[in-house]
């Protein structure tokens, strides 16, 4: 990348473990940049204002960020799958001295992260190259607040992280009232959404879900995000936010979650299955 600071920025091509990995400069923004792998997004991030975000279940991530804790409270937080960091720079960025750890299995995707969008010094991200389930059974028992996971191998999340046994290893290593949030993908009829909600529901004592009205109403594939704790969530709190965001967001809790996840049941290592392939030009761009 130039470092001369009046140079125009260019786009960045390189192949990666997972594909065809872009970086894209904003023409608005000067040093904010979209990352692509295989033409879906997979980031955005503003190298001079970590606070902005532009995809919407970032977003959501974000809004579980701030639910979490009182402001500006420190968290211990564990990212499996990294992508640009676009979460873990929000967190330095409104939660200074929180520990953070990064577990992504694209090395050659991390270095280009690396090289290309640095995090800065004393930012409190720690970042490794390894599988995100194989580094959560490793994590310490009760040693963090927050577990994230992101994990997309292509544009499915990987079947070894949506069964019942992997969400036994999310309970070990949260805190008690520690919370767990992922980034899942799904359309009508929801098989796979209903069996995820089922499967933390087994392990959880609380579980909830954010989506928008147009997804969950099965018009159109799109992102959910997930919910699990072992406290009461700050539900409200949460849904006020979600629904003051540019596409707002509705947050299923209680009756109405059980009635989405119906006669769905968890699934096992033997039968777990990744997320549905999305549909032609759900995710892609250009």
């Amino acid at each position: 990348m130039n470092n001369d600071p009046r140079a125009e920025p260019i786009p960045v091509i390189r192949e990666v473990d997972g594909g065809t990995a872009k970086l894209l400069p904003d023409v608005d923004r000067r040093r904010a940049w979209l990352l692509t792998v295989d033409g879906a997004p997979q980031s955005y991030v503003d190298l001079d204002d970590p606070t902005c975000i532009e995809f919407e279940y970032v977003r959501r991530l974000a809004h579980v960020v701030d639910c979490a804790a009182g402001d500006g409270v420190p968290l211990d937080v564990l990212h499996l799958g990294g992508g640009a960091l676009t979460l873990p720079r929000y967190v330095a960025a409104t939660r200074p001295g929180s520990s953070q750890v990064v577990v992504d299995a694209d090395r050659a995707l991390l270095q280009l992260v690396r090289e290309h969008l640095p995090l800065g010094s004393a930012t409190g991200i720690a970042v490794h190259a390894a599988d995100a389930r194989a580094w959560a059974g490793a994590a310490p028992a009760g040693s963090a607040d927050l577990l994230v996971a992101d994990v997309f191998g292509g544009s499915r999340v990987p079947a070894h992280l949506t069964s019942i046994q992997y969400a036994r290893i999310v309970q070990r290593v949260l805190k008690p009232g520690g919370i767990y949030v992922a980034n899942l993908a799904d359309g009508a009829p929801f098989a796979f959404l209903r069996s995820q909600l089922a499967t933390f529901r087994a392990v959880f004592a609380e579980v909830a879900l954010i989506a928008e009205p147009s997804v969950l109403r099965g018009r159109r594939f799109g992102n959910a995000v997930l919910l699990a704790s072992a406290r009461p969530l700050d539900v409200a709190a949460l849904a006020r936010r979600t629904a003051g965001d540019a596409f707002p967001a509705r947050v299923e809790h209680g009756d109405s979650l059980r009635r989405f996840i119906g006669d769905a049941e968890p699934v096992d290592d033997a039968a777990a299955q990744p997320s549905p392939e999305p549909p032609d030009g759900a995710f892609s761009i250009g």
